[in-house]
């Protein structure tokens, strides 16, 4: 089925990178320098997703079948990361850190999917609130508000000093009941 919902493992962590790459390269084009987009790698991004997910940090992945695959083949065309409020100052105790779909996937419901994934996982987990930065030039704000978050809080994000702005979900439990 397309996009299935499932726990991330490390073995996932070369898909992710792909995805990670390919979408901030797709979005953050014109709104960030050219050559830190250039720069990215699916090499170092497939390190670091694995040793954050040998380390236990929470990821979700969407999975679709492959074309032809009988049984188990599937691919990851989407994934969610989070964990606790990277921002202890703020009243949300949940963050997500990360929410990319594959470009081919995009606006069919999945990215909603994982994020509301990442809510009940975050809930299960004792955290009553949660958190989302997103840079402020970027367009998929607008899907956060869609689902609910209200801008919370702005800053400058620390490496490029663009306008970063936190979307905040005070209650999850009312959001999940």
């Amino acid at each position: 089925m397309i996009g299935d919902i499932r726990t991330a493992t490390p073995d996932d962590a070369a898909a992710i990178a792909k995805i990670y790459v390919e979408t901030w390269r797709a979005t953050y084009a014109g709104i960030l320098p050219d050559d830190a987009l250039v720069r990215m790698s699916p090499d170092t991004q497939t390190r670091q997703w694995r040793a954050l997910l040998r380390a236990g940090d929470a990821a979700l992945v969407a999975t679709q079948p492959r074309d032809g695959a009988l049984g188990n083949g599937s691919e990851i065309i989407g994934f969610t990361g989070y964990g606790p409020s990277r921002s202890p100052d703020l009243p949300y105790s949940g963050e997500v850190y990360t929410l990319y779909v594959a470009s081919d996937y995009q606006n069919f419901g999945l990215g909603q999917r994982l994020l509301w994934g990442a809510f009940r996982e975050l809930w299960r987990g004792g955290h009553e609130s949660a958190i989302v930065w997103v840079l402020g030039p970027n367009p998929s704000r607008f899907f956060y508000e869609r689902q609910g978050g209200v801008k919370a809080v702005e800053r400058d994000e620390s490496v490029w000093g663009v306008r970063e702005f936190g979307y905040g979900w005070p209650r999850l439990a009312d959001m999940l009941s």
